[in-house]
Parts: C-alpha cells; sequence; structure tokens
C-alpha cells in the first residue's frame, strides 16, 4: 500500500488543507474535492484515463498506471455489437500500482449507442418491478412508470424554471435483481425481480473480456447524480461471493472518483470518470474503501459531453441487446 501514501504529495494544493481533528486521510481528500468552489477546484492531481498519454509516463499519477490485459478472444466481435461495444482488440485498459485487481476502460463504447443505456437508466429500469428511493415516500401505483409521470414536467423545464421537480428529478437510487436493504446494508434472497437481460448481456461482455468468463449479473444499484451529488466513503461487501468482480459503467457527466485502501487512512487516488467508463473491481480491490466526491459540469456550459451528442444508428443489428432510441425520448 506504499504507492497510496504519495498521493497528497502529487496534488500541491491537498498538502495544505488543514485536517479536521479525528479526520483520516480518505476524508480530507474527499472534503477537498467536494468543498471547492464551481470552477476553482484543482484537477491537476486527478489521473484521466481517457488520455492517450496517461499510460506513458506524464501527466498527474501517471507513475501508478500500468496497462491491464485484456482477455480479446473471449468476446466475439459481433457480441461486443450486440452490446453495443467496439471489438475488445479495440479497447484500452489500465490499472494502477498498489491496487490488482483493479481495471479501468476508457469508454469502450460505438459512437452513438450510450443513448441505450441513458434511456434504460431513466425510462426502463426506473419502472416496476425495480425499487427506488421513491418507495418509501409513495405507493407503486404512484411510482409505476416515472418516465411517464415526469414527461410533461421535463417538457416544459426551459420554459418554467420554477416548477415543481419531476418524478425523475427526485429520483437518486434504483435497485435491479436480488434488491439491497439499505437499512441492514443486506441482500436477501427472497427479495428479487429479474435482473434486465440487456445490462446483463453488457456486464457479461466486459466481465469476460476481463477474465471472468461464465459471469452473471445478479445484482445492481444505480445511482442518479445531480451536480451537487456525492458519494460517500464506503466498502461494497454486503454480496454474499467477493470472489466475483463489482463493474461500474458511468453515463453522463463527467465525475471525480477516489480509490483508497482497506483503511480509511490510506490516502486515495483521484481519477476521472467521463461517460462511457467502465470500472471493474475485483480480487485485492475488491473490498477498497472507495467515494465518488465531486460531479463535474461540462466545460464551456454544454448540457451533455460530446461523446453522447451522437446519435444512435438507425441500422442495429438483427439480435442486438440495444434497442432504438427516438429523437422525443432523448431530448426528454
Amino acid at each position: 500500500m506504499g504507492e497510496m501514501g504519495k498521493m497528497a504529495a502529487a496534488v500541491g494544493p491537498v498538502a495544505t488543507l488543514a485536517a479536521e481533528p479525528g479526520e483520516d486521510a480518505f476524508r480530507k481528500l474527499f472534503r477537498f474535492y467536494r468543498q471547492s468552489r464551481p470552477g476553482t477546484v484543482d484537477l491537476r492531481g486527478v489521473i484521466d484515463f481517457s488520455v492517450a498519454h496517461a499510460a506513458r509516463g506524464t501527466g498527474p499519477g501517471a507513475h501508478k498506471v500500468v496497462k491491464s490485459h485484456l482477455n480479446v478472444s473471449s468476446v466475439s466481435d459481433h457480441d461486443a455489437y450486440r452490446a453495443g461495444l467496439q471489438p475488445v482488440s479495440k479497447w484500452r485498459a489500465y490499472g494502477l500500482q498498489g491496487y490488482p485487481g483493479f481495471i479501468f476502460i476508457p469508454n469502450p463504447f460505438l459512437p452513438g449507442y450510450q443513448w441505450h443505456w441513458v434511456k434504460q437508466c431513466l425510462k426502463l429500469y426506473s419502472q416496476k418491478p425495480n425499487v427506488c428511493n421513491l418507495d418509501k415516500h409513495m405507493t407503486k401505483e404512484e411510482t409505476q412508470d416515472l418516465w411517464e409521470q415526469s414527461k410533461e414536467f421535463l417538457r416544459y423545464k426551459e420554459v418554467n424554471k420554477r416548477r415543481p421537480r419531476s418524478l425523475l428529478e427526485k429520483l437518486r437510487w434504483v435497485t435491479l435483481g436480488y434488491h439491497y436493504n439499505w437499512d441492514n446494508k443486506k441482500y436477501s434472497a427472497d427479495h428479487y425481480t429479474p435482473f434486465p437481460s440487456d445490462l446483463a448481456f453488457l456486464s457479461e461482455q466486459v466481465a469476460a473480456a476481463c477474465g471472468f468468463q461464465g459471469f452473471r449479473a445478479e445484482a445492481g444499484i444505480l445511482n442518479y447524480y445531480r451536480l451537487d451529488s456525492t458519494l460517500g466513503i464506503h466498502v461494497d461487501k454486503s454480496e454474499l461471493d467477493h470472489s466475483k468482480p463489482l463493474l461500474s459503467f458511468s453515463f453522463g457527466q463527467s465525475a471525480i472518483f477516489l480509490l483508497g485502501g482497506l483503511k480509511r487512512d490510506d490516502a486515495p487516488t483521484p481519477m476521472f470518470m467521463h461517460s462511457g467508463d467502465i470500472m471493474v473491481m475485483s480480487g485485492f480491490s475488491r473490498l477498497l474503501n472507495h467515494a465518488v466526491p465531486r460531479v463535474l459540469p461540462s466545460p464551456e456550459g454544454e448540457s451533455l459531453p460530446c461523446c453522447l451528442e451522437t446519435p444512435l444508428p438507425a441500422d442495429l443489428p438483427r439480435d442486438s441487446v440495444v434497442e432504438p432510441c427516438s429523437v422525443e425520448d432523448w431530448q426528454m
């Protein structure tokens, strides 16, 4: 874990940030990125895997970055295409010294295909029988189809900025498959609904490319972030089988992700998560502390990252798990 201790030196301003009483190294860096005023946060110490030189020895934290090997033959080009992915031979994959089992894959999606996954997260996966944060305050009938109930609100969002927030805008999390119990921090075998088949297929291809053949996605948590949202410091240890990897897919605005150690006193390594990026945590890295202290707005005031400007192609493979996305849906 020695490499982690160097992070404070790599981020100059962090070294001068005074720790609060009893504050550990992870909380200190989390607070640094969370509390910085918009437009003033110092990002010089954040690793950007999307930049080609990230693995060539230059840039922030590049001394930690190593190339990761992918199992190209485990995923056919056609199966990758069915999930909206480039052939695995064209993916880039990186790891970090001191974090065995951690794999970062910068956006491997084909142009336009992220539209499907964004639409699914907002329109389909939020529907019943899946569970969401609104269920604690509303009936199942009231949260049956958040997309349809929010359409009129969102259609006039620019006309009336003082309007009440739609249900979709109040959405914070959705659970899939085996549903996570936020009160006791456990999964229950008797609280299960079918896991989305398209997301299961996507996960299977990514896992296979990373050396986990036969992986079956059985549970998932979707986190929906606003620009002022954070994801607190935590370890994903509620799953019964820690030998299976965790897969993380990011869509939408960029964010800062902090990957720490087994203890909160281990200083974390900050990295960007951009739209389409995938992270895999397995082995030693499976039970490490991690967090998201900040979501970053698109540069120059753009509403969406440039990779989401390309529309989904109309001619999809006949057996694709990706479905067409209407212009009306995307404008929502």
